[in-house]
């Protein structure tokens, strides 16, 4: 009885702060829901949803964020962490702060910093571009380089955690089995594929995981970085979801919004648990 005592916070938190605003969301959903009305429409909202040009180019525009980010921090994450792995203990206790420091840096301090390298008229950015004879670029003002420069910026501050733990699990792994490796003449590649990756599949299922769901809900980068422009070409769902609750009163259609991306994220998930966790050894 005392264990359930000790839980009661815990879970008292869980409803109070996740588990009640997610079902008032789905509730809200159906509801014509702004500033001035309160009515049952039904499934009007997620009709309309997918009739809104905007909606859809937002939806394109998260779901290219996730295809392009999350194998790139993968991949990164891997690269770095095995090299570092191979440093004395100073040098990776210093590589592993510098990558990590994005990761615990405030957004608004890291959205000043691109906000300056990206500047059309005194960023570094076109400063070194300039020394090619390239002409100056506006990044965040071209649709064709706006959705492109949050990438770079979004996998910038998304491989500090992924690095921290590659590293980790890669010394966790015994070395006798990479020396037996090179005993028969296994080559690197041999070694990757054949010892560490499958090795490593633990952390890789919960750094792709937890990657895919925090690259679906940038919002803070955008909206500091672009508002969603030029022409929504780098308007997310999540900042979807702001701009009609919070700057047009559309909560029951924001709410809409947040159900259907939910929903994506939950079956992306568990295609991942499906395809990832199969090779899970624990």
């Amino acid at each position: 009885m005392m264990s359930y005592l000790f839980l009661l916070p815990a879970f008292g938190f869980f409803l109070l702060f996740v588990a009640y605003p997610m079902i008032k969301g789905v509730y809200i959903s159906f509801f014509d829901y702004s500033l001035r009305d309160f009515s049952f429409i039904g499934l009007d909202n997620y009709i309309s949803l997918f009739k809104d040009d905007n909606f859809i180019k937002s939806m394109g525009n998260t779901l290219l964020l996730v295809v392009i980010t999350v194998p790139i921090v993968i991949i990164f994450s891997l690269f770095v962490s095995m090299n570092i792995y191979k440093k004395k203990e100073f040098a990776r206790s210093f590589f592993r702060g510098v990558f990590y420091l994005p990761a615990v840096s405030s957004v608004v301090s890291i959205t000043v910093v691109w906000g300056w390298i990206y500047h059309p008229n005194y960023g570094i950015l076109n400063y070194l571009t300039g020394l090619f004879g390239m002409e100056p670029v506006s990044w965040l003002g071209d649709t064709r380089t706006a959705l492109l420069a949050i990438i770079v910026v979004l996998i910038t501050t998304s491989v500090g955690q992924p690095i921290i733990l590659y590293v980790a699990s890669i010394g966790n792994i015994p070395t006798f089995y990479i020396e037996a490796a090179e005993i028969d003449r296994a080559t690197p590649w041999q070694i990757f594929r054949k010892i560490l990756w499958p090795m490593l599949m633990p952390t890789n299922l919960y750094i792709i995981v937890i990657t895919t769901i925090n690259t679906f809900q940038c919002f803070a980068l955008i909206q500091l970085l672009t508002s969603g422009g030029p022409v929504y070409s780098t308007s997310t769902v999540m900042y979807g979801v702001y701009e009609q609750a919070f700057m047009l009163g559309h909560f029951g259609y924001a709410s809409a919004m947040g159900v259907i991306l939910a929903i994506v994220i939950g079956i992306i998930s568990i295609i991942q648990f499906k395809y990832f966790g199969s090779d899970v050894e624990y």
